[in-house]
């Protein structure tokens, strides 16, 4: 869509409107030292055709498929979507954005979200999912908050192996009301390290994630028996990429309370990174303090199956102090497409996908070893893995974008011990060719 400014008749008539007599008005309730007092340093106004030749300038400056061969993951990847899903989803009694407030009135709706929390259960081996949040890092706090109100306890330890962008937006939720985060290390495998646990106590839950930020499996069983050392602490395990579940198995069947991470690989583009989807299950024994919605089957009166919002503890249905969540929005979209593509690849698809994922990133992940680089980490991976490069120094990288291949995500900025450490990632859409010229490129 073009972009149509507002003339002065049309502000003017917007202002007298709502009673305010300049702009800044509207802003008046804004902190002056919030607001910006000098004017943008924008350069000046372009023709349509200089604007659209400008845009498509910068957009050039950014390395995309397929014109680059790109090995990033590190919580947003690149999975083949179906044909048959965008068609569904473009569908007119589809294609919406609408959350139920009036539940009674949006069958269909609640009938798409009931299957998506039925799918969810079943993918990550839970007994109830909520109808999806924002995203795989604000349904971590949130599990980390849902925890705390369960066990009445103000501390929580978090991997450091958990993305840390999903620790930063935790921070963001935790640190302001008090609680404590507690680090746990990873170790020389790339595992998260559980020693620490025994000098912990009056933990309200402990947070992994698997695959972690590595790529690694971490060991969830040898974990639960170390958590639940302590009845009262939680056992959450987060996850940025769903499609592992498809062949490790799922957290719920290896003790997890809470399971949580996003959806983007279930169906949905990458868009520069976003909108995603957070999915998010716990125990029934919790379900009265999980955040969000969750969406019941019901009968009527004469015996018809119907679906009804079952919990809906949000302060839009409830007092504000009561409500587990603010969170107003379910990305109702994102996880219908996410249902779809789980309905669409069915249990032996999905399988299959993710056998064709860790094959590829075994592949590549081997040629790289015998092409001199280093793998840092031990433990087994799914569709990503750490490696250093033959050379010790960032040189290899930029050559390797020189060359159109952008060779993983540098972890150094994250991880500062981890210098000229790259986190690889091959999915399904990597070709043989494309990784082969990774390899040659490293051994030039």
């Amino acid at each position: 869509m073009r972009y149509m400014p507002h003339t002065e008749s049309d502000i003017a008539a917007m202002l007298a409107a709502v009673g305010v007599k300049t702009v800044d008005g509207l802003f008046a309730d804004v902190p002056e030292p919030c607001r910006h007092s000098t004017p943008l340093n924008l350069p000046p106004a372009l023709s349509e055709w200089d604007l659209d030749r400008h845009m498509e300038h910068l957009a050039g400056q950014t390395a995309t498929a397929p014109a680059y061969n790109i090995f990033l993951g590190a919580g947003s990847y690149d999975h083949h979507i179906p044909e048959t899903i965008k068609q569904l989803l473009r569908r007119g009694e589809l294609y919406t954005a609408y959350t139920p407030y009036q539940p009674e009135v949006s069958q269909g709706t609640l009938q798409a979200i009931y299957e998506y929390q039925t799918l969810v259960c079943r993918l990550l081996g839970m007994e109830v999912a909520n109808a999806s949040m924002y995203d795989g890092a604000s349904a971590l706090a949130e599990a980390l908050l849902m925890a705390i109100r369960t066990t009445k306890r103000r501390r929580v330890a978090v991997s450091r192996a958990v993305h840390p962008n999903y620790r930063r937006v935790v921070e963001t939720y935790l640190r302001p009301t008090g609680f404590e985060i507690v680090d746990l290390p990873y170790g020389t495998d790339g595992r998260t390290d559980l020693a620490l646990l025994a000098d912990k106590s009056e933990l309200a839950a402990v947070a992994l994630q698997s695959p972690n930020f590595f790529g690694c499996i971490e060991d969830l069983q040898a974990a639960e028996s170390r958590i639940h050392a302590d009845d009262a602490t939680l056992m959450i395990v987060a996850f940025n990429e769903p499609l592992a579940y498809g062949l490790y198995e799922a957290p719920g069947r290896l003790g997890a309370d809470i399971v949580c991470g996003e959806g983007q690989s279930l169906g949905i583009p990458r868009s520069f990174g976003g909108p995603g989807v957070g999915l998010f299950a716990c125990r029934m024994k919790h379900v009265r303090s999980m955040p969000g919605r969750l969406v019941g089957r019901a009968k009527d009166a004469e015996g018809r199956r119907g679906f009804v919002l079952t919990l809906s503890t949000r302060e839009q249905h409830i007092r504000r102090e009561r409500a587990t969540s603010n969170i107003c929005t379910n990305q109702g979209l994102c996880a219908l497409a996410a249902a779809m593509y789980m309905a669409s690849l069915g249990r032996t698809g999905f399988r299959q996908l993710a056998r064709l994922n860790f094959d590829k990133a075994g592949y590549l992940k081997h040629a790289l070893q015998a092409a001199g680089a280093e793998l840092p980490f031990s433990a087994p991976v799914f569709n990503e893995f750490v490696v250093r490069w033959p050379q010790a120094s960032s040189a290899p990288y930029r050559r390797l974008v020189e060359a159109k291949i952008v060779a993983g995500l540098p972890l150094a900025p994250y991880y500062p011990e981890l210098a000229d450490h790259y986190l690889l990632c091959a999915t399904e859409t990597c070709s043989k060719a494309g990784m082969d010229a990774l390899v040659e490129e490293v051994t030039r």
